[in-house]
């Protein structure tokens, strides 16, 4: 990435790359609701937003949180997959709505409003929400700022998915939006997402548009292999949030003549996405990348790698810049001795930052590179409490080889910070 050095230019960098695919417009307004369960009548405000395509689509798909308490839009966006065409989604920030008896009918609402202005069945429209948990939705509220939504949508000139990378965010430090040009067609995606992230077949909220005419069968082929390898191998606090989706479309405007190249793109659009999402977790100063390597499967390669990454005592002495590596070996011992893995001690090689650390059975340390490893973690960090733009893209790199096969991940997480945990603690009050 380029050298950033202020909110503008990261602006200037995202609307570089935020074109939209042809056929597709975005639409946004905002709205003051007070919430019921909190009863002090506190005003809120809420960004309600629309990706839309000029016609309806039969080439959709999505992938969604396994977590057991989904939210209304999951459940409704799941049913929608069942049909055949596809036009838009309705994304609100603020309230997740979730666990409420009338969530579904409460999204549904919304889209039948957001359907009569656009002049198409319900059921061609998508719901997704992000915010507290247990909040009813302010339907009402909704309701009459929708329309000037979908007018706002209709009328979109700006061609660009800055502003909706920008609106979807809740406690996101920065909008995060990727692009790619293939086969003379384009895929441009947004993403949400700070805490509760440890998705499993999905991410926090991502929105994927390309112009390339590829297949219904084969977007639903390839979208869940290619969330799996990217936004499932992410950790910020091992939390899989309620309402996790990733929804693709194509207005299927261009050939494509390489579907191979296309699921290449869309691949690395997704890589880089999952990498922002953990460059801008909440209270982030490290992102850690873990390269697993030597293991038996792949299944195993990215556990040992979630072990590091979400041990608590491995995060503080990243966050305090202290290469303090026997936590590195305590966690991927404690992991494989309580999962069944014959790990081999003296078979396992680690090393932090390209330099070796432990192999043999022992320890690779001295003073001199305890003072190294202790400066490189210093030169990665980044200021938890630093908002609005990416410090940088810098890594502290894990290499572990477990030296029991030919199976190889790589997971990328988070440090633990005070920031963190004031940002959580105070997430609704």
């Amino acid at each position: 990435m380029q050298e950033i050095k202020s909110a503008t230019d990261y602006r200037l960098l995202l609307e570089s790359r935020g074109a939209l695919p042809e056929g597709f417009s975005t639409g946004f307004n905002r709205l003051k609701f007070v919430p019921a369960e909190l009863g002090n009548g506190r005003q809120m405000e809420m960004n309600l937003s629309m990706l839309l395509l000029n016609e309806a689509t039969d080439c959709f798909a999505g992938t969604f949180t396994r977590n057991l308490f989904p939210g209304a839009p999951v459940l409704l966006c799941r049913k929608r997959l069942e049909n055949d065409k596809f036009r838009g989604i309705i994304i609100n920030n603020k309230v997740a709505n979730v666990c409420i008896k009338t969530g579904v009918e409460d999204s549904e609402r919304v889209l039948a409003a957001a359907a009569e202005k656009l002049g198409c069945p319900p059921s061609q429209l998508m719901a997704s929400s992000t915010g507290v948990i247990g909040w009813h939705l302010p339907v009402a509220e909704m309701i009459g700022a929708v329309g000037d939504v979908v007018e706002n949508a209709e009328k979109d000139r700006s061609g660009n998915a800055y502003s909706l990378a920008e609106r979807i965010m809740t406690t996101d430090s920065f909008p995060k939006l990727r692009s790619r040009e293939v086969e003379g067609g384009r895929i441009t995606a947004v993403a949400k997402g700070a805490g509760m992230i440890e998705p499993n077949m999905a991410t926090m909220l991502c929105f994927v548009m390309t112009d390339l005419d590829i297949s219904r069968e084969y977007l639903r082929e390839i979208l869940p292999g290619i969330a799996s390898e990217t936004f499932n191998r992410i950790s910020v606090d091992s939390d899989q949030s309620t309402s996790d989706m990733v929804i693709a479309a194509s207005s299927r405007k261009k050939p494509c003549g390489n579907k191979d190249a296309f699921k290449q793109a869309l691949y690395e659009v997704c890589s880089e996405l999952a990498e922002d999402i953990v460059r801008n977790g909440e209270g982030t100063g490290h992102v850690i990348k873990v390269n697993v390597s030597g293991a038996a499967s792949v299944e195993e390669a990215c556990a040992i790698g979630k072990a590091l990454v979400n041990s608590p005592l491995v995060k503080t002495a990243i966050a305090g810049n202290d290469p303090n590596v026997g936590r590195f070996a305590s966690s991927i011992g404690d992991y494989c001795g309580n999962n069944g893995i014959p790990l081999q001690s003296d078979k396992v090689e680690i090393k932090l930052g390209g330099e070796l650390i432990l192999s043999d059975g022992g320890f690779r340390m001295d003073p001199e590179k305890e003072s190294r490893l202790a400066a490189y973690m210093k030169e990665t960090s980044m200021l938890p409490e630093h908002k609005g733009w990416p410090m940088h893209e810098k890594t502290v790199d894990i290499d572990i080889n477990i030296g029991m096969g030919n199976s190889v991940s790589t997971i990328i997480g988070s440090d633990l910070t005070h920031e963190y945990v004031r940002e959580n603690a105070d997430y609704r009050t």
